[in-house]
């Protein structure tokens, strides 16, 4: 049953690759895996295989990739990526020796990649259960680990009738979870190669707010007089409720970074703002900004841009899952994100700290903004919480490394 389902998986891929680019991106670059394998890898060296989904995920490997990269330098880095999100913004991540799609999960794709690369050991992000992949790992006797994991009861591991799903947990070396809870409904179902680790992702987002950079562009943009509000990883969902709020209310500033920057996606806002907006891109350091919203159009500033807001906004939560909240609540501001978080481990926490808050419609962000803006010691002690939560969580790259090596 796996199998077919990863055979129609990829079969339904196919089909709408001509219509869909990011469809269109992965076939195309599953054509060149195994020929890049067999030109690029070095035979005498010995590999850690980092395998991640998309951009998120690879934001938990990556710190982790830089202290073996630091500390480990006999090892060389294979990273693949699930998604075109992912591969296509970090294709050239110059601390990974080789960047490359990873086939699709069929025994014969698993066999061959493992025959190319035959890594010394592999570290999967967070919800990575490839079974083909694992199974072969397992049988050449690999370490294979999952780092900043998170397991609830509704998974497919835990249902009567998923016993095959379950087996697939025992062929790990070890699981780094994020909480406690995951470590419990582990070890209730006999799985206890398990460390509470919690998130790497905490430890980047520490790390870059240290190395963040003035964005002099963004600073002839603030308005000491106003409130700003930035948005991150936005979806037209999110921007449906937030951009209307903002329409109405001079005293505030608006920076919209949003999750997608194609040309349609870009116009949209542009008509759904009645306040003057530019784009990032179209500007220069020398330029004055006369807008009232600023359009972030370009990868790589949102986690600099945090750093000027007021508040901020997580897009996502409208959809199949907030972003990345630690890179926002790092700088000491309340975070703002939708309804579906409850795979987010981070939001629970940041709403039980009184650090994050989320809102089903626009009526509940209305009255949450105007609290924000008419009580700024209320928007002050939630961006304190909000750090603290941050800074108190730190460490999980340290308690992984320390383990494997």
């Amino acid at each position: 049953m796996y199998n077919l389902g990863i055979y129609f998986m990829s079969l339904f891929i196919r089909l709408v690759s001509p219509f869909k680019r990011k469809a269109r991106l992965m076939i195309d670059g599953h054509k060149s895996v195994f020929n890049l394998l067999e030109k690029e890898i070095d035979k005498k060296a010995k590999y850690i295989w980092f395998h991640v989904a998309s951009l998120g995920e690879f934001e938990q490997a990556r710190p982790i990739i830089e202290e073996i990269k630091n500390s480990k330098p006999e090892y060389k880095i294979l990273l693949t990526f699930f998604s075109p999100s992912g591969y296509e913004v970090r294709y050239n991540y110059p601390l990974a020796d080789i960047v490359t799609y990873l086939p699709f999960d069929t025994k014969k794709n698993a066999r061959r990649f493992l025959e190319l690369t035959n890594p010394h050991m592999v570290i999967f992000i967070k919800y990575e259960f490839w079974y083909n992949y694992i199974n072969e790992i397992y049988q050449r006797r690999i370490p294979v680990y999952l780092v900043s994991a998170i397991f609830r009861k509704n998974q497919s591991f835990f249902k009567k009738l998923r016993s095959p799903y379950r087996n697939m947990l025992s062929l790990y070396t070890h699981f780094f979870v994020q909480d406690d809870e995951s470590h419990k409904l582990l070890q209730k179902h006999g799985i206890k190669n398990v460390t509470v680790a919690g998130d790497t992702r905490i430890d980047r987002v520490i790390e870059i707010q240290k190395q963040t950079v003035n964005l002099p562009i963004v600073e002839k943009f603030i308005d000491k007089g106003s409130i700003i509000f930035i948005a991150g990883s936005s979806w037209p969902a999110d921007e449906d409720i937030f951009i209307n709020y903002f329409n109405s209310h001079p005293n505030l500033k608006l920076i919209i970074a949003p999750h997608e920057i194609d040309e349609s996606h870009l116009t949209e806002i542009e008509k759904k703002l009645s306040r003057p907006s530019q784009r990032y891109s179209g500007l220069t350091d020398t330029d004055t900004v006369n807008a009232d919203c600023m359009i972030i159009d370009c990868f790589g500033l949102l986690a600099s841009v945090y750093r000027y807001a007021d508040i901020g906004y997580i897009g996502g939560g409208f959809g199949d899952g907030i972003h990345n909240l630690p890179e926002a609540a790092v700088y000491g501001i309340p975070v703002i994100f939708g309804p579906n978080f409850i795979k987010f481990r981070e939001a629970h926490d940041l709403i039980a700290t009184g650090g994050g808050f989320t809102i089903k419609n626009r009526a509940e962000f209305n009255k949450l903004m105007e609290s924000f803006i008419n009580e700024p010691e209320l928007r002050e002690k939630a961006g304190k919480e909000a750090k603290n939560y941050i800074f108190s969580n730190s460490g999980a790259t340290n308690t992984i490394l320390n383990h494997i090596f």
